[in-house]
């Protein structure tokens, strides 16, 4: 459903050691807004919930529940380190348009 590159897996790794709380993997969501419609939202999982797909890569669970499964399907999540800015970016298929900030989409 969804790839994570080496640099993403390495960032949720740092998440979840440095979580204040423990954490069984990381999620990631698609709700209305933003600049082009849907958002990205991510985050650390304590749980699955009803619905949710869950995938694993090196050790990585990833979540995704029902509504954001057909927006995230094929997408690969990468982690870039710059010297402005670092974060995650998506490489979504299903994406028509994307923002310039590359954390929304339509």
């Amino acid at each position: 459903m969804i790839t994570l590159t080496d640099n993403a897996v390495a960032a949720i790794k740092t998440a979840l050691s440095r979580a204040s709380e423990p954490a069984e993997g990381f999620r990631i969501m698609v709700q209305a807004g933003g600049c082009a419609g849907f958002k990205y939202l991510m985050g650390l999982e304590s749980v699955s919930r009803e619905g949710d797909a869950i995938t694993e890569t090196d050790g990585i669970k990833l979540f995704v529940d029902a509504g954001s499964q057909p927006h995230v399907a094929g997408m690969t999540v990468d982690f870039l380190t710059g010297l402005d800015s670092s974060g995650f970016v998506f490489d979504n298929p299903n994406a028509r348009e994307k923002c310039g900030c590359g954390k929304s989409f339509s």
